[in-house]
């Protein structure tokens, strides 16, 4: 089995050369995936570094045509991409991990909180990439990295 490499971003609110610099760090990549909060970013990251971006829509996306919640199945693994407004991050990780395992995912990953978290519940991989262009709770701008083949391997990355 082939590994696939993804790139994640979130909340980047604009910073399109944030997400440049951090995804030309870490190529070659199949895909980039992007968890809103400028979903229009995602076009303009995609001609500026020739890789497919998969996105949703944030709570800060109020023209985009992108679906909230997207559920993908990479590698047979299932990966449930959201924003993650609507499963109230900011103050649990409960309803988010309940819905994972609703929809059965291998894999959750969000934004909404410019927070970084990874961590495993139930053999369920729950990730925030943070965000590249305001992060919270600390100064790195931070992205990560997804690895799906034999095994899920997943990494938050900080942009120097």
């Amino acid at each position: 089995m082939e590994t696939v490499r993804i790139g994640v971003v979130g909340d980047t609110h604009g910073h399109v050369a944030n997400v440049v610099e951090a995804i030309n760090r870490i190529k070659p990549l199949d895909f980039i995936i992007h968890l809103g909060d400028y979903a229009e970013d995602g076009p303009m990251i995609e001609e500026a570094v020739g890789i497919e971006v998969i996105g949703v829509k944030g709570n800060c996306d109020f023209n985009s045509t992108l679906p909230e919640d997207r559920l993908l199945t990479i590698g047979g693994k299932k990966i449930f991409i959201t924003h993650g407004h609507r499963y109230d991050v900011k103050h649990t990780y409960h309803k988010i991990f309940y819905k994972a395992l609703e929809v059965e995912a291998d894999v959750v990953l969000f934004g909404h909180t410019h927070m970084m978290a990874r961590f495993v519940e139930d053999d369920i991989l729950i990730m925030n990439p943070g965000s590249v262009s305001h992060p919270r709770g600390h100064l790195e701008k931070t992205f990560a990295l997804l690895e799906i083949g034999k095994e899920v391997v997943s990494e938050i990355l900080i942009i120097s």
